[in-house]
């Protein structure tokens, strides 16, 4: 995060499944959205007591239940909007209190806080990043030095491939990716870190990119991940 940013990004390691969730401030207004809501809602009430917000926002990265789970304790504690990709609304199938549904390119203002919303689709078909400056909140997309399994329902890892190349092409080298959990030995990366020593990043050829993900990667990957020489798929 720049230092004249008009936010400030929190983490919060929750759960049996080392999620992060972060809560995003906007500092000129008081307001806050949270990513993802799960497991400790308390310490989420708690952190932004502390700081002196109001969380008005929750960004779904998608629905799987370890990153959902604590919605309903947010909607009772505060008077929050609910943001989702329209394809992830319809694969989750919930009916759900102030929906806001969004469009890859979309933007959420937050006080003075613009968001851009990312269409990332692989691990399910409405999986969103979200864009703040320099700043990319991931989700089960991009982990540091990993990315989200494609073998669960909605999971596809042909869009995973087409997903990280957008990225690893379209996006700026410096850019700080934080992820939806804490797999490997730091919280956050740079993008050209990944590039570098990410394998997933490092595929130019669908088949060897499915074939890795699908087979290959959980028998030979434990985290917490490290960086490997990109020597895939070249």
């Amino acid at each position: 995060m720049q230092k004249d940013a008009p936010y400030r990004i929190h983490a919060l390691e929750l759960g049996p499944m080392e999620n992060f969730v972060y809560l995003i401030e906007d500092r000129a207004s008081g307001t806050a959205a949270v990513v993802d809501p799960a497991w400790d809602v308390p310490q989420i009430n708690a952190l932004a007591e502390r700081l002196g917000v109001r969380i008005t926002d929750i960004l779904l990265t998608h629905s799987h239940h370890d990153h959902i789970n604590g919605i309903g304790e947010i909607m009772e504690a505060h008077d929050a909007r609910i943001h989702l990709l329209k394809p992830e609304a319809r694969f989750w199938g919930q009916q759900l209190a102030r929906p806001e549904l969004h469009h890859g390119g979309d933007h959420i203002q937050l006080g003075e806080t613009a968001i851009e919303v990312l269409h990332t689709p692989g691990h399910t078909p409405g999986s969103a990043c979200y864009r703040l400056n320099n700043d990319l909140i991931t989700g089960d997309t991009l982990f540091v030095f990993g990315c989200g399994r494609c073998d669960l329902k909605g999971g596809d890892p042909e869009e995973m491939f087409q997903t990280l190349k957008r990225m690893r092409e379209g996006l700026p080298a410096d850019m700080v990716i934080h992820p939806g959990h804490n797999y490997a030995e730091k919280p956050t990366s740079t993008l050209s870190e990944q590039i570098e020593g990410n394998p997933f990043m490092c595929f130019r050829e669908v088949d060897r990119f499915i074939h890795y993900r699908m087979i290959e990667h959980d028998r030979i990957r434990d985290t917490p991940y490290r960086p490997e020489p990109c020597d895939h798929g070249h």
